[in-house]
């Protein structure tokens, strides 16, 4: 659901620009609520639990900071349904802000939850795990969205639908609320007095963490955000507005890839032997998956909806399936350790981002497009590499953390300036860039050194 809604923003952006008959600026004001409630309410955690000497939801408990979030997030999506009533953008915008609150107190809970919740070494295996799980809902999100609102509220308007289905997002929400109060999960409270306001960065590889998130998530979404236009680009696919859509779920689909074989190569149960073998199966059985759920379309007339099945021809796509392959060879040489598996995506990322900028055309399009797969490694073990040692500070160290998610808003927008005076080719350098601090991070910038706190 985390993953669900969070991808629902780009069918709200499509949807409201029509409904509300929206500029560009004033339709970028859903992203900035979204990733501005990140940085905000982030910022208003930490500082509380300045002012207070204490982490707030060390003292509650990460399984009931969970079921707080989770309603939250009710409270948000079911607001959608009054603001359509209301038929006011504004409070939309008012709404999202409340979703994304819920969504980062989430963030800040269960993140540090899944790490502490077993053996600190395997903790990037659990956080990969969620993860993938979360980016199966960014994969289905849209094809779910579409179906409510063109399929099963087709006799409403598209205000009205969007109201209903939200509200059905926040009765699951809520729903979800009651049973994670109700579970048997343990609620951790660490038991460490010490709190130091100050104490937080004096940890290394937090503060280079911070820069890292930073630099992942906005190189993750910068790509996400523009590379529909780069296959619009005439001298690059020319491709339509809905080829353009199909390319783009393959690269939110290769995060969903890398993750759930990240939660297989960093686990420790299981042989090399059998790692390699169900990573294998994981990656050809969800690439089918998501081949085949980007294929259903949807076309609608005033009061009938068809779904038909048109999925991409494979042999299009077999410069994706050869990045498929390379990303099963990267996972076998990272051998499981967080810190090796960030050098070598990253490097790998970096290598197609120049190639895509350089060379161009269809090759250039696939290899910014397979960046997804190596992406999928990155927000897991940078986190769990971050928060290590940080004891009863890991909840403040994880609203840090997620404050950091503004880059998701700030990298984009940067690559924006340089398309208007240059192309979208060339505005890949940003990502690029991004990677070269992220290879550093994984080298040398996670280390904890104490000689280096203590300074």
């Amino acid at each position: 659901m985390w993953g669900f809604i969070t991808v629902m923003n780009d069918f709200l952006i499509n949807s409201f620009k029509s409904i509300f008959d929206l500029s560009p600026t004033e339709l970028s004001v859903i992203q900035l609520s979204f990733f501005g409630s990140f940085f905000c309410i982030s910022l208003v955690y930490f500082i509380l639990s300045n002012v207070l000497k204490s982490d707030p939801i060390n003292k509650i408990g990460y399984k009931n900071g969970m079921a707080i979030s989770l309603v939250i997030c009710g409270v948000g999506c079911a607001s959608f349904y009054f603001a359509a009533a209301a038929e006011s953008y504004s409070q939309f915008i008012v709404s999202l802000f409340i979703l994304a609150a819920g969504v980062t107190c989430l963030q800040i809970c269960a993140n540090p939850y899944a790490a502490i919740l077993g053996p600190e070494n395997s903790a990037s295996s659990r956080l990969n795990l969620a993860q993938g799980l979360n980016s199966l809902g960014t994969t289905i999100g849209p094809i779910v969205g579409n179906i409510l609102i063109y399929v099963v509220f087709i006799q409403q308007s598209t205000l009205d639908a969007i109201g209903s289905a939200y509200l059905i997002y926040g009765i699951i929400f809520i729903s979800m609320a009651i049973a994670v109060s109700l579970s048997k999960m343990p609620n951790i409270q660490d038991k460490l007095s010490d709190f130091s306001s100050r104490g937080i960065f004096q940890n290394r590889n937090l503060r280079f963490g911070i820069l890292a998130i930073f630099c992942y998530v906005g190189s993750e979404v910068a790509i996400g955000s523009w590379i529909g236009t780069l296959a619009k680009d005439p001298e690059i696919m020319n491709a339509s507005e809905q080829a353009a859509n199909a390319f783009l779920a393959f690269f939110w689909g290769g995060l969903m890839i890398g993750r759930l074989m990240a939660s297989i190569s960093l686990n420790e149960v299981d042989t090399a032997k059998k790692k390699n073998i169900k990573m294998m199966v994981v990656s050809v059985s969800v690439f089918i998956l998501i081949w085949m759920v980007n294929g259903i379309q949807i076309t609608s007339s005033e009061n009938t909806s068809l779904m038909s099945f048109h999925p991409i021809d494979l042999k299009e796509m077999t410069v994706y399936i050869v990045f498929l392959a390379l990303n099963y060879c990267a996972f076998i040489a990272g051998k499981g350790r967080a810190s090796r598996m960030i050098v070598i995506f990253c490097s790998i990322n970096f290598v197609l981002i120049t190639l895509g900028i350089l060379v161009g055309g269809s090759f250039g399009f696939w290899c910014i497009l397979g960046t997804g797969l190596f992406f999928s490694i990155g927000w897991s073990n940078i986190f769990t590499l971050s928060i290590k040692g940080l004891g009863n500070l890991t909840s403040q160290g994880s609203s840090l953390l997620v404050m950091a998610i503004v880059g998701g808003a700030i990298l984009p927008y940067s690559q924006s300036i340089i398309i208007e005076h240059y192309t979208v080719q060339t505005s890949f350098i940003v990502p690029a860039i991004a990677m070269l601090y992220l290879i550093y991070y994984g080298i040398d910038g996670h280390k904890i050194k104490p000689e280096l706190n203590k300074e």
